[in-house]
């Protein structure tokens, strides 16, 4: 039970700002103090309901001696009481060192990050506590309405693609699963955003009816950790099923 509490460390420190525009997916202009700074944003997504002028930020600071053109990357960000990561990166990197922390991965092991599929590169190999080779692809989760997180919030034809080619590998006699991080713990449904991308949604849709897993988990988020918090349903349904 101890190892469920362990936490993944996320930085050293971070500066609170104020969110005031976003003149490209990959840029923020915040207000950092007196001073007024271009931030790198890690998640390119459309995030308008979250990134609203005036919103409470958090940057992280490029590290020393970095060429970087933007000397920070806004991190997360405060809506309604709830500190969010908008860090893409976290999901897998959580995954990668405290995969069993998860009940649902209780017993699994890594076989390979960054896996190579033909063309295309999974996030993970893993294996089951069977010893079935599990092919599995990370989706970071930060929109939430009505208790209610849904992905994507905003087109993603890449993450279509994946999803393609988990459901051809089910074809071809393999496992696989999509996994989707929800990067705040204020959810308790998971749900396709079928009207901002119908294709996916119908992707993840009949991925699922052709044998890929679908699972959804919910993370605390603190200035300095990440934790796992719960595994909450999948609901694939359509609205023009309901």
């Amino acid at each position: 039970m101890g190892s469920k509490l362990r936490a993944m460390k996320i930085a050293k420190s971070l500066i609170k700002g104020v969110f005031l525009e976003r003149p490209n997916r990959f840029i923020t202009i915040i207000s950092l103090g007196d001073t007024i700074v271009e931030s790198h944003l890690p998640d390119p997504g459309r995030l308008q309901e979250l990134l609203i002028p005036g919103a409470i930020v958090y940057a992280l600071p490029a590290p020393e001696n970095s060429e970087r053109k933007t000397k920070y990357s806004t991190v997360m960000v405060e809506n309604n009481g709830v500190l969010i990561s908008l860090d893409t990166t976290l999901p897998n990197r959580f995954i990668k060192h405290y995969l069993n922390t998860i009940p649902l991965f209780a017993d699994w092991s890594i076989i390979k990050a960054e896996y190579t599929v033909g063309n295309h590169r999974i996030d993970f190999l893993l294996n089951d506590s069977f010893g079935n080779e599990v092919y599995t692809e990370i989706k970071s989760v930060t929109f939430v309405e009505n208790k209610i997180a849904k992905f994507p919030d905003a087109v993603t034809a890449r993450g279509r693609k994946h999803v393609n080619l988990l459901a051809k590998l089910v074809e071809d006699g393999k496992r696989s699963l999509v996994l989707f991080v929800c990067q705040r713990p204020d959810a308790n449904e998971f749900r396709p955003m079928w009207n901002r991308d119908p294709e996916f949604a119908k992707a993840l849709k009949n991925a699922y009816d052709g044998g890929v897993r679908i699972h959804c988990i919910t993370t605390n988020i603190s200035l300095k950790e990440m934790t796992y918090s719960n595994e909450i349903p999948v609901n694939l349904t359509s609205p023009n099923e309901a």
